[in-house]
């Protein structure tokens, strides 16, 4: 929680008062709205739940209510400013804190393991990123920085795929103590065998079908895409352009040229699945996603992570916002799954071709709108975590999802193909 709460500070001091009241984007709320929601969700759930404690301001229950007010709505509200959404978030922790130091950490199901207070640190984090969108959506110069990836780096296999044999094995989680709703319960799921990209999808593999015509050709598109496409003129990844012959991208403030090496980002569910059709390849389901990263043939069981059971380490996985961009395609050795794929941990999202529904045996905990109301053929998974992710709110189990549209986030792929 303390991590995360510095986190929230370093976004959100980084500008001043005026960016942060305002939308730089319809798509996103303004900074100030995440800050003070931050520290109502963690009054309502510690404090009001865990707590027993009445509401501090229950006047402004409402307006931080996620689903009360579309984002592009809440900069009507009369939200707090600055100082005070910044007043209560300290205030509302330094009661948490006091709370955390005599509430036995057992006994119910919000509280067993402190599941409440990871809920809560995952929560944060989770805000974290998507402030971190808003700062990307954010016009004007730089005002983050963070120094760009020394990974460990060994030069891509000279095979751009692995195997993963057909079978069973054990999706989802029944143990993880912090693990979400949509994460349990663990079951058994069974696969084809298939082939996995060894890294995410490249800029300059992305770069191929751009310049082969491939967001003028509506074969390679879904209906949907393709009406994407027409409608809003769409022809290379979100922040990319062409400038006297060169690919540039903005990113965080600075323009760049495209890096050939890294992951390609700002890439929609349909930009995704039109490029593996090009390819001659498909994105992989959401179970084959997980079983090429944690099924390990060796011991027949499913690992937390890729590499093990161990948590994630910088050695092992771009994560946690110390970089503010992918690491190139093949970094991470020591992040390797079972089956030889690489940055299938950090670095970007990775869209999978599977709609977002529930496991068998689901149970909507410790509230229906976390996962239960987003359930549906509407949302597509996203799975892995990206450079933006705390470690806290990521693991091999974890599932994002986000409508098919969705191209602000820090999201690329990698691609199967069936076995003979």
């Amino acid at each position: 929680m303390t991590a995360a709460r510095a986190r929230t500070a370093g976004l959100t001091d980084a500008v001043t008062d005026a960016d942060l009241t305002a939308q730089h984007s319809p798509l996103m709320s303004p900074l100030v709205w995440d800050l003070a929601h931050i520290g109502n969700q963690e009054e309502l759930w510690l404090l009001r739940r865990v707590g027993g404690r009445e509401a501090m301001h229950p006047e402004i229950d409402p307006l931080y209510d996620a689903f009360a007010h579309p984002r592009a709505e809440r900069p009507s509200l009369p939200l707090l400013g600055p100082a005070q959404a910044r007043r209560y978030a300290a205030e509302v922790r330094g009661r948490v804190f006091d709370l955390l130091d005599r509430v036995p950490l057992e006994g119910s199901a919000l509280l067993d393991d402190g599941f409440a207070f990871g809920m809560i640190a995952q929560h944060e984090q989770q805000h974290d990123e998507t402030m971190l969108i808003t700062h990307q959506l954010r016009q004007g110069p730089p005002v983050l920085g963070a120094p760009d990836p020394g990974a460990p780096y060994d030069p891509p296999p000279a095979v751009s795929e692995v195997l993963v044999a057909a079978g069973e094995f054990i999706m989802g989680t029944s143990t993880e103590p912090w693990a979400l709703d949509n994460e349990r319960p663990a079951h058994v799921r069974e696969t084809g065998a298939f082939f996995v990209d060894t890294t995410p999808v490249t800029n300059a593999a992305f770069l191929a079908f751009v310049e082969d015509g491939g967001y003028r050709e509506p074969r390679w598109w879904a209906p949907e895409g393709w009406e994407q496409v027409r409608r809003h003129g769409i022809g290379a990844p979100l922040f990319w352009r062409r400038e006297a012959g060169q690919w540039l991208r903005r990113r965080f403030g600075v323009v760049e040229p495209v890096p050939a090496e890294e992951p390609v980002m700002h890439v929609s569910w349909y930009e995704a699945d039109a490029w593996a059709r090009w390819a001659g390849r498909r994105l992989p389901t959401e179970a084959e996603w997980e079983k090429a990263a944690r099924f390990d043939p060796a011991s027949g069981r499913s690992r937390r992570y890729p590499w093990g059971d161990a948590d994630p380490t910088p050695e092992r996985a771009n994560l946690g916002q110390r970089h503010l961009r992918p690491a190139r395609a093949g970094s991470y050795p020591a992040g390797a799954s079972p089956a030889g794929a690489r940055q299938l941990i950090g670095d970007v999202w990775e869209w999978t071709a599977s709609d977002f529904l529930p496991y068998p045996g689901f149970r909507a905990f410790p509230y229906r709108e976390y996962s239960e109301v987003f359930f549906g053929p509407g949302h597509k998974v996203l799975r892995g975590g990206s450079f933006a992710v705390d470690p806290v709110a990521c693991r091999g189990t974890f599932r994002n999802w986000d409508l098919p549209v969705r191209r602000q986030i820090f999201a690329g792929f990698r691609t199967v193909r069936d076995a003979a």
